[in-house]
């Protein structure tokens, strides 16, 4: 042992204290033995919350849950785990796990674990682009293919005539960014965007919305998804866009489908289509513009590096042709949801390669390569293929809990209340089941 050993507890202690991550250890017993300053701000606990106490004890999370535990159990180290729990004050955390277990002369006596906050990263998955603290314009979307191209074109043709426009087009095809865009190519410019989500029926939105629009001039309201929105609640708003004159705002508005099935099957009010089709742009799914894909993952990737300091990552050529062979149904939403979650797991990776794509990503494909199976056919296509009974009912619910959330625009939120469900039961399910598939 080296002489100076005797005084290097301080020095330990000091760089545990200032590195980068945090860094937490408990004894065989699952007390805290060692939380570091990183940790503590991670967490937002102090010392005297977790010192000599079981995490079970400080921390909401099944046993089973607890990398650190699991590590306990197993002796072996676990690396690179994407981990959300709730602290005993009920603030949720999400971090990126690297844990190992502690031996003292063949004897294991505790478990240590390193841990990268990406809670921030996480809360800021539906926020597409405002992440990076800058204005949605619209040279700042990806516009490779010639159809996106004439999309954008016509964007900037309707921010010269500022006349009522409506955008055509599936969910996630970005919109809402479209309608962002055009605000800001305004000459001259308004001075705020205001959005007005149109997902319900409840009467409230559109009477909350006349008195907001009372106070309101000079101003971009873009009403999203106006379809959704019972037609008695169209005719309202239609009143009020149509009494709302001579306050210099542009309205914009947004529909799911083609106005003329809409409007037929009464889904959407044929004068309220009128006072928007002055001027229309169809935005196209992403499966008709696959060439937007590879360009729109390599700019999401800049952008993460110059916001995050990350090292420049390349897309490994698997990875590509995976891109490029879905069909994309959640269009460019899903593309970057997949990549909010594929970007958790980018550490010191300078190659974005096929494992490390999520699970559910892979299980898409699966699905998708047997030619568009419904569910059960996937999980059940003959007797010689019954696979056991806990494994089909991992796989059918792993199925049911993916569609709420596509349902529901990756909205966490939304789809556990449409389920009956806590948002932290859902979340808890979502990622139990994706664990046990990796």
């Amino acid at each position: 042992m080296n002489e100076n050993s005797q005084y290097l507890g301080p020095f330990y202690r000091f760089a545990i204290d200032q590195v980068g991550v945090g860094v937490h250890a408990i004894d065989k017993n699952g007390k805290t033995v060692l939380y570091n300053d990183q940790m503590r701000k991670i967490e937002g606990l102090h010392s005297t919350d977790v010192e000599d106490r079981s995490i079970l004890e400080v921390f909401q999370f099944e046993k089973e849950e607890s990398t650190l535990l699991h590590v306990l159990s197993t002796g072996k180290p676990v690396n690179r785990v994407k981990q959300t729990y709730w602290n005993n004050k009920g603030r949720e955390i999400t971090t990126i796990n690297d844990t190992y277990p502690i031996f003292e002369q063949g004897q294991l006596i505790g478990a240590i674990e390193f841990a990268r906050d990406i809670t921030a990263l996480e809360r800021l998955v539906y926020q597409p682009l405002r992440r990076y603290n800058e204005p949605i314009t619209l040279s700042s979307l990806t516009a490779v293919s010639e159809t996106m191209r004439l999309v954008i074109s016509k964007a900037k043709s309707a921010a010269q005539v500022r006349m009522p426009l409506l955008l055509i087009g599936e969910a996630g095809t970005g919109k809402d960014l479209i309608a962002e865009g055009i605000h800001h190519q305004l000459t001259p410019s308004n001075d705020q965007f205001i959005s007005l989500f149109c997902h319900s029926s409840d009467p409230l939105l559109v009477n909350k919305f006349r008195e907001e629009l009372k106070n309101v001039s000079n101003s971009t309201i873009f009403c999203e998804r106006i379809d959704l929105l019972s037609l008695e609640l169209q005719k309202e708003l239609l009143h009020i866009l149509q009494t709302s004159t001579g306050k210099h705002n542009l309205f914009i508005a947004s529909i799911g489908s083609d106005p003329i099935d809409l409007v037929a099957s009464r889904s959407l009010s044929r004068d309220l289509y009128y006072y928007f089709a002055s001027m229309t742009i169809t935005v196209p799914p992403l499966r008709e513009r696959k060439e937007d894909i590879v360009p729109f993952v390599e700019d999401y990737l800049r952008r993460l590096e110059d916001r995050h300091g990350q090292s420049k990552v390349t897309i490994d050529s698997k990875v590509q042709e995976l891109l490029l062979s879905y069909d994309w149904p959640g269009n460019l939403k899903e593309l970057e949801l997949l990549l909010d979650e594929t970007s958790t797991m980018l550490t010191m990776e300078s190659t974005l390669t096929e494992d490390l794509l999520p699970v559910q990503f892979r299980y898409k494909l699966a699905v998708q390569d047997k030619s568009q199976v419904t569910a059960s056919d996937f999980l059940l296509t003959s007797e010689k293929d019954l696979m056991p009974l806990d494994q089909y009912l991992r796989e059918a619910e792993t199925y049911y809990l993916q569609k709420a959330v596509e349902k529901f625009e990756g909205n966490i939120t939304k789809a556990a209340e449409a389920l009956g469900m806590s948002r932290q039961n859902l979340q808890y399910r979502l990622r139990k089941l994706r664990n046990a598939r990796n």
